[in-house]
């Protein structure tokens, strides 16, 4: 049986289930979704987007689904607890696919603001969710989003209306957790109406050495004048596969980062699809992957400038060693009508053995004359003058090269707009250049 049939014969059987405990907004595009997927199917190597990540392979196994929504016994405060030392935040929490909202104390919010299950947010703002929910995620041209819009049956919120601004962070934890091969379907809205400001983290980790698959499908609506960070964390396990699409609409003079940070994992895809749709809109998109052993990291960007006198600034990073395999495919389109855009692109990558290889691939795609875009791409080698220096100075050859990795990743560090994260970074990224084992301030799960 190919790998599609199986979740087409799946859902035919238990769509009634699948659509009995979701709320009505993520099912009206189910119908659309099936179709695009049946026509579809996942995407082949033959595909140029997916030459070097095989889709069909990761889906193959018998995972577990949870479609009747069934809650694990847990005691959130005694063992879910993911701190970023010294940064205060909104706490919040999903075991596989089921989050988890009510678990912990409630630090109140701004009025008009929501944070939780989807579920409840449609209850409460219906006509806000059916506006929102599903818009600018593309069923049609990507099957894993289809995938995703199919068997998806809650989701997290963040909702901040007009001129409210949140001064913590909201944190969302993701956690696999099972004795079982399973598979979880995330969905993440992020709705800021204008001259709203925000801040999420996310971070995903990995609890059993079991097969985990997740897809996740993340939709962000910046308003004008909206200013909204997205952070994401992910520190899994070998065993774990990740294919994450990231969709972002800016109005006019908002302003939307976006950063992505790998740090342990199995097998990962990241699609990042942001679309600049007003005026003075800016895009930081910024991510880094530590990888070796068979880690394997595929990111995929599209940033399309729709308007004039905009500005994307793009970086990502990947230091690989063992037999790790990293791919970056970046592309940037400025439309006929997008005059004084600026738009710049940057990919270095450093493959730390022979094994490690590194596909690159940026593209620019300029329909206007009177732009500012760039892009570069760099993959080669530490600096074996540098590492002379620092041994003829009384360092390690070890120890040299683990400062010139964490040197080398710093720049996607420091486009963290939180003090207290930013520091937390830094320090998980040398204990990971260093081997250790990586334990979130206050986790007891995470080792």
């Amino acid at each position: 049986m190919s790998a599609e049939k199986q979740y087409t014969d799946l859902f035919t059987q238990y769509g009634d289930v699948v659509c009995r405990h979701a709320p009505g907004c993520m099912n009206i595009p189910r119908t659309q979704a099936f179709a695009d997927f049946k026509r579809t199917g996942f995407p082949s190597l033959k595909h140029e987007d997916y030459r070097y990540t095989d889709v069909a392979q990761s889906f193959a196994p018998d995972y577990g689904l949870n479609i009747n929504r069934l809650k694990a016994p847990v005691n959130a405060e005694d063992v879910f607890r993911c701190a970023v030392p010294n940064m205060r935040t909104h706490l919040f929490f999903a075991v596989n696919d089921l989050l988890y909202d009510d678990a912990l104390p409630a630090i109140p919010m701004p009025e008009g603001v929501y944070a939780g299950s989807m579920k409840r947010f449609a209850e409460r703002y219906p006509d806000v969710a059916s506006r929102y929910y599903g818009k600018i995620a593309e069923t049609p041209s990507d099957a894993i989003t289809a995938f995703n819009t199919l068997f998806a049956q809650d989701g997290f919120v963040l909702y901040v209306p007009r001129n409210v601004k949140l001064d913590r962070t909201v944190q969302l934890v993701n956690i696999f957790r099972s004795a079982v091969d399973i598979m979880a379907n995330r969905r993440i809205l992020v709705i800021m109406e204008p001259c709203s400001e925000a801040k999420l983290l996310v971070c995903d980790h990995s609890l059993d050495n079991v097969k985990c698959l997740s897809t996740q499908v993340i939709e962000i609506f910046a308003g004008e004048g909206a200013c909204f960070d997205y952070y994401d964390l992910e520190e899994s396990t070998l065993s774990t596969t990740r294919y994450s699409s990231l969709y972002v609409k800016q109005e006019a003079q908002s302003n939307v980062l976006v950063n992505g940070i790998t740090l342990y994992n199995g097998l990962t895809r990241n699609n990042y699809t942001i679309r600049l749709d007003g005026e003075g809109a800016e895009t930081t998109l910024c991510g880094m992957a530590i990888q070796d052993k068979h880690q394997h990291v595929d990111t995929h960007t599209h940033i399309t400038h729709a308007v004039p006198n905009c500005k994307s600034t793009e970086l990502f990073k990947n230091v690989l060693e063992g037999h790790a395999t990293g791919i970056f495919s970046g592309r940037i389109l400025v439309a006929p009508e997008a005059q004084k855009t600026k738009a710049y692109q940057t990919n270095h990558n450093m493959c730390l053995t022979r094994e490690a290889g590194m596909y690159s691939k940026p593209q620019l795609e300029i329909y206007a004359d009177d732009v500012k875009c760039s892009h570069g791409m760099t993959t080669g080698r530490l600096d074996e003058k540098a590492l002379f220096y620092m041994q003829s100075r009384g360092l390690s050859r070890d120890e040299a090269k683990t400062l010139l990795s964490v040197a080398f990743t710093a720049d996607v560090i420091e486009n963290v707009r939180l003090d207290a994260l930013k520091d937390r970074l830094h320090y998980l990224v040398e204990k990971r250049f260093r081997g250790e084992l990586i334990q979130c301030s206050g986790c007891r799960v995470c080792k």
